[in-house]
């Protein structure tokens, strides 16, 4: 990440530096005359500015979901859904006890993703990073699971991109939803292409991955006396939900409910403007009943999770500062600018339109900066949100993720510097993401 965050920081400056060097001379009475340069300096300080009130925002997200889950938790669900999915997470994760808080948090993660509610797959992907740094032995060096986990995260399966619909209904599209099927089958090309990535460049890391802590030491050097006391007072339930772990449910049972969650896909295709808004309030009920159900006293758990998940937030302003920044830069300084003008001829031969190209070249850096480019494009009277680069680009939008931002957050929370494979992994299945977008886009919609 420091290679990455020098790179972009430079190239911004030498763009700006040379508009500014080679600029036509201006009226210096004219207030409103803005150098090239001082265009740098305001977008630097917006960026920064931008970042902790994005951070901000995300206390309240964060706080919420954090405290849902840890009624979750409380109530042994995410120990129900590790073990239904057993096969399949053991196999991707073979380093992470199937018994461990990491895998129900992943899971979560995963599905919150698939149903398009990025604001609520945060907190539960943060939970993930910590439960998986607590099997790490090298604080701050990216573990293979961390690594393939993250991957995965930039490239979940989504079956609901809401957010998306919204905006092209608003925009004044027949069909809203008609993106459904072709942000489906981009973002299962790039979640395959992501598992694969990932186990094939961690063989391949100059940075040898740490061994995995089993679960019963983990963290045992930063334990501290009142923390040990009360671990010994949980081991007894610890134990059992350990040994109910390793018996799990019958392997039909797991094949019948990974079914059940693939017979969501075709019912999300048909009814997915209907169910979309019920899902976040269904949650939120769903939790507090099964916590109710498992005798869980949900007001005081609640809040217990909510503490951490303001800490959280906190945690990651200088993160945010820091990528927001660089990427600010970037594109303040022209130098995105320059890009999409260079190979915007080349991808138009093979259906990328320059039109769409500063969203596939934006979306992994800003997602707010490809949110604005993706509305100011659909909401264009020469390209409307229903024709082939309208199409397009709201596929690319729900087919793909912000990259660099997940990063920044997610390792952030953890105090990850040293990321391995992690972002060459992730930008592998953005490149697989926007090629299958283009290539479903052409079939379906050209």
């Amino acid at each position: 990440m420091n290679v990455v965050f020098l790179l972009i920081v430079l190239v911004a400056f030498v763009t700006a530096a040379w508009h500014q060097i080679n600029r036509s001379p201006d009226d210096p009475d004219d207030p409103e005359t803005t150098t090239p340069m001082a265009e740098l300096s305001e977008a630097v300080v917006e960026s920064a500015g931008g970042a902790v009130e994005l951070a901000i925002g995300l206390i309240g997200v964060m706080t919420l979901f954090l405290g849902l889950m840890k009624v979750a938790e409380a109530g042994g669900m995410l120990t129900v859904l590790a073990r239904l999915i057993r096969p399949l997470m053991t196999r991707l994760f073979p380093d992470v006890p199937p018994d461990h808080p990491a895998m129900g948090a992943m899971i979560l993660n995963m599905s919150a993703n698939a149903l398009g509610l990025g604001n609520a797959a945060t907190p539960f992907g943060i939970r993930a990073m910590q439960e998986l740094d607590k099997l790490n032995p090298h604080k701050g060096t990216a573990t293979n699971s961390m690594a393939l986990f993250l991957a995965i995260n930039t490239s979940s399966i989504t079956l609901l991109p809401t957010g998306v619909i919204a905006l092209r209904a608003a925009s004044g599209s027949v069909e809203p939803a008609a993106i459904l099927p072709s942000t489906l089958f981009a973002t299962a090309c790039a979640t395959v292409a992501a598992v694969i990535a990932a186990k094939t460049y961690q063989r391949l890391s100059a940075v040898p991955a740490p061994d995995p802590v089993p679960h019963a030491i983990r963290g045992a050097e930063e334990v501290t006396a009142d923390a040990a006391a009360e671990e010994q007072e949980q081991e007894p339930a610890m134990a059992e939900a350990a040994e109910a772990s390793q018996t799990g449910y019958p392997v039909w049972v797991s094949y019948l409910f990974l079914a059940g969650l693939l017979s969501l896909i075709p019912l999300s295709i048909v009814y997915g403007r209907v169910i979309a808004p019920w899902i976040i309030p269904g949650l939120i009920v769903f939790f507090l009943l099964y916590g109710v159900i498992r005798g869980v006293r949900i007001y005081e758990v609640f809040v217990e999770g909510a503490k951490e998940g303001f800490q959280v937030a906190v945690r990651i302003i200088p993160y945010l500062v820091a990528i927001l920044v660089a990427v600010g830069m970037l594109r303040a300084s022209g130098a995105m600018e320059a890009m999409v003008h260079w190979i915007g001829g080349f991808t138009a031969q093979f259906g990328l339109p320059a039109e769409a190209l500063p969203m596939a070249l934006l979306r992994p850096l800003s997602g707010s900066g490809a949110y604005g480019v993706m509305a100011s494009i659909i909401n264009d009277p020469a390209v409307g949100p229903d024709s082939y680069t309208g199409m397009l680009v709201t596929t690319l939008q729900g087919s793909t993720e912000t990259t660099f931002y997940v990063i920044a957050v997610y390792f952030g929370a953890v105090q990850i510097r040293r990321i391995r494979h992690t972002l060459a992994a992730a930008l592998t299945a953005d490149v697989v993401a926007v090629i299958a977008a283009v290539a479903v886009c052409l079939w379906l919609f050209a």
